[in-house]
This record gives C-alpha cells, structure tokens and sequence, in this order.
C-alpha cells in the first residue's frame, strides 16, 4: 500500500489548484479517499470525530452483501442448469453465476460513476460514497437478463434524476437503486416479468430446456392461481428463480446480522417491517379473496424481494426516518403496504419495491410530526 500512496503523492501536484488537471481533482480525490482514510479536516460548525467514515460505512453494507451476492450467482447457475436437465458441482453453478453477474456489475459502476464524476467535477466537490453501495444493489434487484443498454439507461435515470437533481447523496428522497428498477419496470415492463427473465435460458448448440420447467417466480405462481411447488425450506434457502440478491432468506439475513453488529443497519426499521409485513398477512387471512389472501403470512416474507427490501433498502439512512419512532412507523408501513399491492394487485406481487419509493417520500413528514410531539411534549412538562 505504501507503493500506492507513493504513486499518488507524485501526481497529486497535477490535480491541486494551478495543476494541468485541476478541474477533474474530485475524480483524483475519490480514489485517494477510497484507497486510504482521508486526512481532511472540518472548517466550520460543530462535528463529532469517529474512527469511520462514509466510505468506510458503504464498504461495510458491500461486506453485510456478500453472502446475497454469492448465493445468487450460485443460484443462477443453479437455475440455469436445473432448465436443461444438466447435474453439474457447486463450482460450474457458481462460474456460470458469475459470468452472468459481472456485465451488471460493470455497466452499473461504469455507468454510474461515470456520472458522479462528471457532476463532481461541474460543481467541483468531492465524490459522493452513496454509490458504492447503490452500484452493488443495482445488479442484485434486477433480472438476470436484463439487455445492458436498458440497465445502463435505467442506471442513468436513476443517478441523474433520482439523486443528482437534488445535490447528490445525503439529499436525494428516493432510494436510487429501486429508482433504477422502478424506470425499468414501467419503462421495459417485459423485460421485467414472465418465464424467462429471471433464469438464464441463452441456450448453447444442443441444449434444450426439458419439459415442465417453468422460470416463472412463486409470485407468478400464485398471481396465476397456480399452487407453489417450492417448500418451505427452498423459499428460506432461496433455490427459486428470481433477482440475484432477493431470493435466499437466509443471505439476507446474515447480512441484516453484519449491519446490526456494526450498527450500520436499524433493527427498528427492519423488524418493524417484517411485523407490519406479518400482520397485515394475518389479516388478509380472515378474508380470503384470491390466492395471495389464502397465502399463509409468515409465506410473505419469504418471496419476492420482501426480505431484501427490508434489510438492505428500506433501511437507507439517507431516505429512510431519521428519527427512532419514525423508524417503526416508516417500516410498519412499508411491510403492509407492500403486502396490500401484492394482494389487490396480482398483476404486480412484487409491492415492496413501490411500498419503500412511496414511504421514501412520506419519511421526512412522518418525523416532521414525531418532532413536534415532542417538542409539545416537554413544553408541557416545563408547563406543568
């Protein structure tokens, strides 16, 4: 590492004001600060000295994906093979995951930084950390065959108008990655849906898919009033078709597990979700209308991106509450909203990607209200 400061410090000169490439500091400046901790100092205001930063943090979220992000390319081959009857070791599963995984990975950071950069040199401030971690969510939300070009103009959407227009990480009000997925659901809506988006079905010379297996979600199961062939134990583990990220429990859990250790993640946001998500289940069993009513509630959680939602997305400190109270009731919210728009909308199970944009919005006003109550509340107490 020593050699790489080195090599920094030496051309360091050219990017500082005077230099021959000033106007693109910022670009130099991120990847100083990525590589090694920052020796900048606060001008003004009060501030608080921790032994972490922001990158530091979103490096952090990378870790607590890990375990989403090898399961998924796992599963995708597992998916894929399991398509055309082939038996094949952990290890082909997990190359030809991989290979499927990393054109999504690319084009999300290529594309994304690519953007961060330009607009940190225009407005001529350092690069924003959020996207370390919204490039890595990006791929894991989203089909395993999406084209790239649609991703690569979802992406740009989504950086450009659902943060950079507001001034860039800390002040967008809507989670960027399901921003991405959000355009691309309305936008490209076939290639959001159906049998064949969601498992790898490029066939080679000779393979063919065999006779009865169907790509389709269990959501899309049950939206066609099918009845799930999955158990219990497969919906937990995650051997289903799906996103890369969303559909192992248990990944997901390990990862909510790193964030509560590190104290990154809120268990008030996250637990209150899945007891929101689990109520409003219970309810919709008393009236049992349609096959997601008749679903038993602790099912919900298991499928679609529910889970992930609550771990990884709901729980962005950027859009999420801000205060301790308006975090149970942010993600009480979120869980029966996204259990609402699967039940009345079988053409769409997945709701928790609307249930977290539409609570992304109503957040600031949710603590606006849990401030006043207690300023009233103590202005009482002095009162008294």
């Amino acid at each position: 590492m020593r050699l790489f400061k080195k090599l920094l410090e030496s051309i360091k000169p050219h990017f500082d004001q005077g230099g021959k490439l000033e106007k693109i500091y910022p670009v130099y400046d991120a990847f100083e600060t990525f590589l090694f901790v920052p020796d900048h100092t606060t001008k003004s205001g009060s501030h608080i000295r921790d032994s972490i930063d922001l990158k530091r943090t979103m490096f952090t979220v990378i870790i607590a994906l890990l375990p989403c992000i090898l399961f998924g390319m796992w599963n995708v081959g597992y998916q894929h093979y399991l398509a055309i009857g082939q038996n094949v070791n952990l290890f082909e599963h997990l190359v030809f995951g991989f290979w499927k995984f990393l054109p999504l990975l690319l084009v999300s950071y290529g594309v994304g930084l690519s953007i961060e950069f330009a607009f940190a040199a225009y407005r001529g401030h350092s690069v924003n950390e959020g996207y370390l971690v919204t490039g890595m969510l990006i791929p894991l939300v989203m089909p395993v065959d999406v084209p790239l070009w649609m991703l690569a103009v979802s992406i740009i959407f989504a950086v450009v108008i659902g943060k950079e227009v507001f001034g860039g990480t800390g002040m967008n009000i809507l989670n960027p990655a399901l921003t991405a997925r959000a355009f691309l659901f309305f936008a490209y809506p076939s290639h959001m849906s159906g049998d064949k988006v969601w498992i790898n079905t490029t066939l080679e010379e000779g393979e063919k898919l065999i006779n009865g297996f169907s790509g389709a979600t269990p959501l899309a199961h049950i939206a066609a009033n099918i009845p799930i062939d999955k158990s219990v134990i497969d919906l937990f583990y995650g051997t289903i078709p799906g996103s890369f990220g969303e559909t192992s429990t248990l990944a997901i859990l390990i990862g909510a597990v790193i964030l509560l250790i590190t104290g990154i993640g809120s268990w008030r946001t996250m637990l209150s979700v899945f007891v929101g998500g689990y109520i409003m289940g219970l309810l919709f069993n008393f009236w049992s209308v349609n096959e997601f009513m008749l679903l038993p509630a602790h099912l919900h959680l298991l499928l679609g991106g529910f889970a992930f939602g609550a771990v990884f997305m709901a729980t962005d400190p950027v859009t999420s509450a801000q205060t301790n109270t308006g975090k149970y009731f942010v993600g009480f919210l979120i869980g029966v909203l996204a259990i609402l728009i699967r039940v009345f909308n079988p053409a769409y199970p997945e709701g928790m990607m609307l249930a977290i944009l539409f609570m992304n919005v109503f957040a600031p006003l949710i603590d606006h209200y849990v401030l006043r109550g207690n300023i009233k509340r103590r202005l009482k107490r002095v009162k008294d």
